[in-house]
């Protein structure tokens, strides 16, 4: 039986392990189906506290898979299928016929940001044009042209963070109007340098001889018509999904399937010795500092 089980190996998962495994608990990771989490889709980090010239999200979440395994953490290459939490023993049954018993569980499993499936759109994700983060890489686009995708709150937030650093923005939108809270809506639309594109869809991301966002293709929903707009880079803001479905009826959740923490408490769960940290419970920060913040803060809860 393993003392603890953290299951998800991004910035929450392998910062829960770096303290686990520092207080003497041999923590077992198991990665899941993108090992690393979300953070490795990412060219350049400049916000994470240490690496004042940045560092390649891959780099980040390596450097602290590592650490973690310098102090005793052993990292399994598996995906997590179904769990048991009825008992005091915790049951992780995974990949391969795998079955895992545990004292107590951190899940830090992460979201994934939702996709509009226009063509080229994974393949300039990441470095190339296709974000999902105006905050991580809003800083990358200085004097560039952008648009964003959507037409809630979070797209809002996301196009008027960007006045910062782009020359113009570009809100593409599939209705008439905005579904953001007036607040929101109010200022975005009287943002000078933001543009809203009503009733249209991202079809295509262009790709440039460098291989890299050139422009989008956008269809009008009314009229079918479909027009081109130039822009270097493309944020998605249609909303994330946390990656708990293997957790459902196991453990409390919102309408969304993020998990709720218990009372009184960032990372304790309503099931006794199971643990929570990251994106999969924090649906309002999503950035990497705050995931490895909230899985040291599961690690000392359980090494407590």
């Amino acid at each position: 039986m393993e003392n603890v089980i953290i299951i998800g190996s991004g910035c929450a998962g392998m910062s829960a392990a770096i303290y686990t495994a520092r207080g003497g608990l041999s923590p077992l990771v198991i990665e899941g189906l993108q090992p690393g989490g979300q953070i490795t889709t990412t060219s350049e980090v400049e916000n994470f506290p240490g690496f004042p010239d940045g560092i390649d999200g891959f780099g980040l979440v390596w450097n602290m898979r590592t650490q973690a395994e310098k102090f005793g953490a052993k990292i399994l290459n598996a995906v997590v299928e179904s769990v048991d939490f009825s008992s005091e023993t915790k049951k992780i049954f995974c990949s391969g016929n795998q079955v895992f018993e545990a004292k107590k569980v951190i899940i830090a499993t992460g979201a994934s940001a939702r996709l509009t499936g226009a063509k080229n759109e994974k393949e300039l994700f990441g470095g190339k044009g296709v974000s999902t983060c105006a905050t991580c890489d809003g800083a990358f686009y200085r004097g560039k042209d952008v648009v964003v995708v959507g037409g809630g709150d979070s797209a809002c937030e996301e196009a008027v963070f960007l006045t910062r650093f782009a020359n113009s923005v570009k809100l593409i939108h599939r209705r008439g109007e905005l579904r953001a809270s007036k607040i929101m809506a109010d200022r975005l639309l009287k943002n000078e340098k933001i543009a809203p594109v009503w009733d249209s869809v991202v079809k295509e991301v262009l790709v440039g001889d460098d291989g890299k966002c050139a422009g989008i293709l956008v269809e009008n929903v009314k009229d079918n018509s479909v027009s081109k707009i130039d822009c270097q880079g493309v944020f998605v803001a249609i909303g994330h999904k946390p990656n708990t479905d293997v957790f459902k009826g196991k453990i409390d959740m919102d309408e969304e399937g993020y998990i709720i923490p218990a009372q009184n408490s960032l990372v304790r769960t309503n099931v006794e010795n199971v643990f929570v940290a990251g994106d999969c419970s924090d649906k309002h920060f999503r950035q990497a500092i705050t995931a490895s913040a909230m899985g040291a803060m599961a690690g000392i809860e359980v090494s407590r």
